[in-house]
């Protein structure tokens, strides 16, 4: 009798022993989708744009809430990281406009390609690479992406071409990729980004020129987060309708705190690219919390009360969560839970990239071309040779 009670008793404990949260979440029954107004897209030369309603499945809207939740730990980790000096250099971090990164890859294949500006760590992240060699990248790493040779500004995964440092340069290569894609008769589209910063460079007029006249298969995205570097569109601009800039290019103005705003337009845009129809230009309403780089504390140009707002009423992870718990596609106790999943990972992910080595000095001249014999590389002295290595 008392080998039963014994019995009884650790089975009781045991059962105490696991998390409510976890007990109350398997118990519930939840929606498997639902159906979501979204805010209605300004168009240029188009007749109709995207859906104004959407739906949004449980599984969908876990995996958004998780990517988004990682990308905002992330770029924190990267902000403490820097203050630590662990990171180094040119840091641009994109904390606010998570909607965007994700919103995008949900709208496209994996197959499609992606080009973007020197804010690049959640593309980076969106497009496939794992949180740990993000970060070993920032610190100088060799279990880096770029092998700790690129930084911030150059990240690179499959169908991903950084990361790049020149201001507006990245376009003329985005026109460049999605012409690879016509030529190789590839039902492949590039989505091509820039900010509001960028869209004044003329090299950009000239990419819209040259993916008019071919029609190429290529949505120029303008992320505009209202400041470039510290000045703000309204003083940078004589016309802040970044999505009529393309003049004979088609174009449509979207909610880019909304991640399912993003998607949609980013679904109707690469469709209107593969049917054959030539270039469509997106502009991205967003907002970055951080400054524009490390070195800017940001509230030199605005004001501590702007940021806090857009905060409490826009912030995309937000957005997500009060909808998918306000129509039983998720709960609270549940969305808890991928955060403490999220911040284990970036933990984890940030010792990673702090014990990691360093490149050895003898590899400085790796990596130069993808798949050539190996060669020597002069050094910064004619007496000085590295040994490339593909």
């Amino acid at each position: 009798m008392r080998k039963m009670l014994a019995a009884i008793s650790r089975v009781l404990s045991g059962a105490a022993q696991k998390p409510a949260s976890r007990v109350l979440v398997a118990s519930r029954n939840f929606a498997n989708d639902a159906t979501f107004e979204i805010k209605k897209c300004d168009l240029h030369r188009l007749e109709e744009g995207p859906p104004v309603t959407t739906v949004l499945t449980r599984e969908d809207g876990l995996k958004y809430y998780r990517m988004m939740q990682t990308v905002r730990r992330m770029e924190l980790k990267a902000d403490q990281l820097y203050k630590q000096k662990i990171i180094r250099g040119f840091c641009h971090l994109c904390d606010g406009q998570e909607a965007c990164c994700v919103g995008l890859e949900a709208g496209i294949n994996p197959t499609d390609h992606l080009i973007t500006s020197y804010r690049a760590h959640g593309f980076t992240f969106t497009r496939g690479m794992p949180v740990r060699e993000i970060l070993a990248e920032l610190t100088g790493r060799k279990g880096g992406c770029a092998k700790g040779k690129g930084g911030s500004m150059h990240m690179y995964a499959k169908n991903f071409y950084g990361g790049n440092g020149i201001v507006g340069a990245q376009v003329p290569l985005g026109a460049g990729v999605a012409l690879a894609c016509k030529y190789n008769g590839k039902d492949e589209v590039c989505l091509t980004l820039y900010g509001d910063g960028a869209a004044n460079q003329g090299q950009i007029f000239e990419a819209y020129n040259m993916a008019a006249l071919w029609k190429l298969p290529c949505i120029f995205i303008c992320e505009n987060n209202r400041y470039g570097m510290g000045t703000s569109v309204e003083r940078a601009a004589a016309s802040t309708d970044y999505y009529k800039r393309g003049d004979f290019i088609p174009g449509l103005r979207v909610d880019g705190m909304d991640i399912l705003c993003v998607r949609e337009a980013t679904k109707f845009a690469a469709d209107h690219c593969r049917s054959g129809k030539g270039p469509i230009l997106m502009e991205l309403q967003t907002y970055r919390y951080h400054g524009h780089s490390m070195s800017d504390p940001g509230v030199s140009y605005r004001t501590r009360e702007e940021i806090q707002e857009v905060r409490s009423k826009s912030d995309p992870i937000m957005l997500l969560k009060d909808r998918m718990v306000n129509n039983n596609l998720a709960s609270v106790e549940e969305l808890k839970e991928i955060d403490v999943e999220v911040r284990k990972e970036i933990e984890d992910a940030a010792q990673f990239a702090t014990a990691d080595p360093e490149p050895p000095l003898e590899e400085l001249g790796y990596h130069i071309y993808s798949s050539d014999p190996p060669f020597e590389v002069r050094g910064a002295n004619q007496w000085i040779k590295f040994k490339s290595i593909s």
